[in-house]
């Protein structure tokens, strides 16, 4: 065998026993995928992501894909000749828009099964509607009312669990019932968050259109890798974070304090991210743990 050859296989079953030790210590246990952003629009992304979420279950883990599907309700809005329509970030969701986003939800919900099982594994499309999985009440907007949009009050996760049991992967849309058996649509990174915590999930993993969270947001170079909690509500608190990096990374916090392990923000445009940010020493993305953890990436020498 050629000498470039060898070096060649040589790196590949070098980086195949740097997972070895995440492979290990994450077996059997629940990681929640919050999936969106540019990785659902491109096609290939979108296969790559599936691809990573199919391996993970493959060796051993326990994936739940929680996913939205808000550019595809803004262009089917368009085309029933609606205007789509955000208050302080949320969706307008009248009757219309609400049966609207019910479908095209779904329709991205089967669409990611197939997926799944064109790679062999098993896969069930399911709403926070069924087996009671979701229950929210109306949501407002600084007092403004916006709709059919949902806070979520309550996760029965028994279907997940009953689901997980029987070796399927499940694949969430984030569309709730209220007390009264009323459709809410329901933001997808607060499903996910929700869910996380409900099952005690090992992991959280929001596949998001930038690298992770920066030190100073003007200075590509202070990606963190790891942070802290404690950390992260101080760079709240210095006014560093902002737009939409901020409720996500309050939800990271909120979700850290109820029990999540860890919670990462990957840039979904990137390849295989979830893959690299799991299995890698290093990491691509921004891991957020709680004060009392033990750092879990190693510089490498």
């Amino acid at each position: 065998m050629e000498e470039k050859h060898m070096d060649q296989v040589l790196a590949k079953a070098e980086v195949l026993i740097e997972a070895l030790p995440y492979i290990q210590r994450f077996n059997r246990k629940i990681i929640v995928v919050k999936y969106g952003g540019s990785a659902m629009v491109d096609e290939e992304l979108k296969r790559h992501v599936i691809q990573d979420v199919t391996l993970l279950k493959l060796v051993g883990f326990k994936p739940i894909i929680v996913h939205g599907g808000g550019k595809e309700i803004s262009k089917w809005v368009e085309k029933s000749g609606k205007e789509p329509e955000f208050v302080n970030g949320l969706r307008k969701t009248d009757a219309d828009t609400m049966e609207i986003a019910e479908m095209v939800l779904g329709r991205v919900n089967k669409s990611l099964v197939q997926m799944v099982q064109e790679l062999g594994v098993l896969a069930v499309g399911i709403s926070g509607k069924d087996g009671g999985l979701l229950k929210v009440d109306k949501k407002y907007s600084d007092g403004q009312d916006i709709g059919y949009v949902g806070e979520i009050k309550e996760v029965n996760p028994k279907i997940l669990y009953d689901l997980l049991e029987k070796d399927f992967l499940p694949i969430v849309c984030p569309v709730g019932l209220d007390d009264n058996f009323d459709t809410y649509n329901i933001n997808a990174d607060d499903a996910a968050c929700a869910i996380a915590r409900a099952v005690h999930a090992e992991k959280l993993a929001f596949l998001t259109d930038i690298e992770g969270v920066y030190q100073d947001p003007s200075d590509p170079k202070t990606l963190i890798s790891e942070l802290t909690v404690s950390a992260a509500q101080k760079l709240i608190g210095e006014g560093y974070i902002g737009g939409g990096m901020l409720p996500k990374l309050n939800n990271c916090i909120e979700a850290i304090e109820n029990g999540v392990s860890r919670v990462h923000i990957l840039d979904g445009r990137i390849a295989h991210c979830l893959l690299l940010e799991i299995f890698t020493n290093k990491g691509i993305g921004t891991a957020i743990l709680g004060d009392g953890e033990q750092r879990f990436y190693q510089e490498q020498e």
